[in-house]
């Protein structure tokens, strides 16, 4: 399977070329040349098998010139080696009444990233072995939260690679933070931005494609690439984390083999909802994508309207991994939606680069509204959420997947849909106990430290805080460092140790 770029269609590489650059040299992101197909007579059998089997089954089918052997041993160096605390990898929560929770936070940064991250160095170094030459892979990575530390752990201390990791300094939730300036490993940095998640993201791209650092680094036996979800080897892993939930759902006679299932997903830069795009279009059985929003509502108004304009308040709020106003994998869904048409993807591109916003056309915004719901919630809405799920139902959940659970119950006031539904929960609720304390009307939660916030939450509800958390208050910072958008190529070069001639 060869994959293509969004902004010229005639660009052809392989997956592995594609892993190790990451994003195409004209600024478009790689894309698959065709989809392979799952049938009736497959679910039965991916049911009977664990996740492993199941990713290396999905994953042959995309990663064509990779081995089976290589891509064994990537699945089990990511999957098997202990790292997640449940044997499922992504098991199935029941909420009741054709509920799911796809609970994607059992890896050891206790977030959903952990499912492509802890994958993705393994995929990448095999890549570079292929196409690289040898070569120093520098992976530059933009994160509103949960991204960076994934990505750090990933890639800690991996031979050849070196990682750069660039967040904003007040959008992240103080144990994100830890997490990422206590991380350990000799290939690793981090840098706070002054400034928001599309200030970071859009620094990053900025320098992925300029032809000067480019050179810079080829002199130093360096090349970019990228662990954010621009990188197929991180979206191509998330297909499968969807297959697998419906192959459960098979599995414990939840469903019916060919029944449909809603998936409804929290997200901010459309990576995560586009793994499930992907899977319906191979085969999966979906009946509607529940695309939920914060108060950066950008997506809900888009899915709405067909109009995306960045032009507006951007919000703090407390599901910082969606603060995100510049949803770099929507321009996947809209070359597949416009029949791969690359001219009109650069011309949108172009228009929300120079005035901020673009419209899509009619036929496309039809197509759009066949595949997707969307719905945003704001903080208060999503408090009243965690607090409703946890009183009447047990569960405890995080500010993201609260946010998903909300515009759900939207999606089925307005429709009346009872299809069985599949909710992602993208982070351990532990990660961000202020919030969730607030929530569930604790006292003088302002007046804990981040540690002691962990302890009440774990004593007010009887649910364990997960080790990988627990054990940063004994971690030292190493990183301190800050920028702005318009000095992060300096901060990389001087982290590279490369010097402007």
């Amino acid at each position: 399977m060869d994959y293509k770029s969004t902004r010229d269609a005639s660009v052809r590489v392989s997956s592995a070329q594609a892993i190790a650059r990451g994003i195409s040299a004209d600024g478009g992101l790689f894309v698959p040349d065709g989809l392979p197909q799952l049938t009736g007579a497959d679910w039965p059998r991916l049911a009977q098998l664990d996740y492993m089997e199941r990713a290396k089954d999905i994953l042959g089918r995309f990663l064509t010139d990779f081995s089976q052997e290589e891509l064994s041993q990537c699945v089990t160096g990511a999957y098997g080696t202990g790292k997640f605390d449940n044997e499922a990898i992504a098991p199935l929560a029941d909420l009741g009444q054709g509920t799911y929770m796809l609970e994607l936070w059992h890896g050891p940064t206790c977030a959903f990233k952990d499912m492509a991250l802890q994958l993705l160095p393994h995929l990448l170094s095999m890549a570079a072995s292929k196409t690289a030459g040898g070569k120093t892979m520098v992976i530059l990575v933009a994160t509103s939260g949960d991204t960076g530390k994934a990505a750090l752990e990933g890639f800690k201390d991996v031979p050849g690679t070196k990682i750069l990791v660039f967040y904003p300094e007040q959008g992240v939730s103080p144990m994100q933070k830890l997490q990422m300036v206590t991380q350990e490993g000799g290939n690793v940095s981090v840098c706070a931005i002054q400034g928001n998640f599309d200030d970071a993201q859009t620094g990053v791209k900025t320098i992925f494609t300029d032809k000067k650092v480019a050179e810079l680094l080829e002199q130093n036996n360096m090349m970019f690439s990228s662990a954010n979800s621009i990188n197929w080897g991180r979206l191509a892993p998330q297909i499968v984390y969807y297959i697998s939930a419906y192959c459960d759902l098979l599995k414990e006679s939840r469903i019916e083999n060919g029944q449909g299932i809603n998936i409804v997903v929290p997200t901010g830069n459309f990576g995560n909802i586009l793994a499930a795009y992907y899977a319906k279009k191979m085969g999966l059985p979906i009946h509607k994508l529940i695309c939920a929003s914060n108060c950066n509502n950008v997506l809900t108004d888009f899915i709405r309207t067909g109009v995306y304009d960045r032009n507006r308040p951007f919000h703090t709020t407390i599901s910082p991994s969606m603060d995100i106003l510049i949803s770099s994998n929507l321009e996947r869904l809209l070359f597949d939606l416009c029949g791969e048409n690359d001219g009109t993807i650069r011309g949108w591109m172009e228009d929300l680069k120079s005035t901020g916003r673009y419209e899509v056309s009619s036929d496309v915004l039809e197509k759009l509204h066949i595949h997707f719901y969307g719905g945003y919630c704001d903080d208060a809405a999503t408090k009243d959420t965690i607090r409703g799920m946890f009183e009447k139902e047990g569960y405890l959940c995080d500010t993201h997947t609260a946010v998903g659970l909300c515009v759900y119950r939207q999606y089925q006031k307005d429709t009346g849909d009872d299809t069985p539904t599949v909710i992602a929960s993208t982070a351990n609720p532990f990660k961000f106990s202020t919030s969730v304390l607030e929530a569930l009307k604790e006292q003088n939660v302002m007046q804990m430290d981040e540690f002691q916030k962990v302890a009440a939450l774990e004593e007010k509800t009887r649910v364990p805080a997960p080790a990988p958390l627990t054990g940063l208050a004994d971690k030292e910072v190493r990183f301190s460092g800050t920028c702005t958008s318009a000095t992060m190529e300096n901060v990389v070069l001087d982290m590279l140790g490369i010097q402007e001639h």
